[in-house]
């Protein structure tokens, strides 16, 4: 009867120990995800002329930084686990509350200041587009932006085409501006998508790992 009790303590610790394994594995990969989301940004949405209110957040680095460390805490869990190392498992699990307490304070923030940060990229985009529009040779950086913007998301001024009036960019246009064939959607909803569909999602399901590991 022990050595039955002894074999179930055993088999519940294994099944403990693969399943801490495997969710801390799918943190290393959520982390990673972040890390490279974090990595695009910077690489392919250097947009600091074009909205120079959400530049001040530095997003991208922030995305960077928060991979890194994910990508490191949820290394030592699954390596803690691995060995049953109770010094590394410890560290993990301190350095984990730390992480949500960071996380959940960070989407607090989001939270409270979503509609603010909204106005600020609107603010920024509608000032970004007249200044391209009446001024384009004043304002080559932010019409290089803006051709960015517009070819990486497939989008076309702040709400639609008309924001442009009759000085419609190259970007914009599908065919060729001769065809008269443009982008149908605006840049402001297009980049609010791209963020909740990219970083929301993913910062989501890393809460809920940390949760379901706690």
């Amino acid at each position: 009867s022990d050595q039955r009790c002894y074999r179930m303590a055993q088999g519940c610790l294994k099944f403990l120990k693969y399943t801490m394994c495997a969710a801390n594995f799918l943190c290393f990969i959520c982390g990673v995800v972040v890390l490279g989301f974090g990595v695009y940004m910077m690489v392919n949405f250097k947009m600091a002329a074009l909205t120079p209110n959400l530049a001040k957040f530095n997003v991208a680095n922030m995305l960077v930084i928060s991979g890194i460390v994910i990508t490191c805490v949820s290394f030592l869990g699954f390596l803690g686990a691995l060995k049953e190392n109770r010094c590394l498992l410890l560290t993990f699990f301190l350095l984990l509350f730390l992480l949500m307490l960071v996380e959940l304070t960070a989407a607090c923030f989001l939270l409270m200041y979503e509609s603010k940060i909204g106005e600020l990229v609107t603010v920024d985009l509608n000032e970004g587009l007249i200044n391209a529009r009446n001024n384009p040779v004043n304002s080559t950086d932010v019409m290089n932006e803006w051709d960015l913007l517009q070819e990486k998301l497939d989008c076309c001024g702040v709400n639609n085409v008309t924001d442009w009036g009759t000085t419609i960019p190259e970007s914009c246009c599908l065919d060729g501006c001769n065809s008269r064939k443009y982008r149908l959607k605006g840049c402001l909803i297009t980049l609010q998508n791209f963020f909740e569909d990219n970083f929301l999602n993913t910062g989501v399901s890393v809460i809920a790992l940390c949760i379901i590991e706690v």
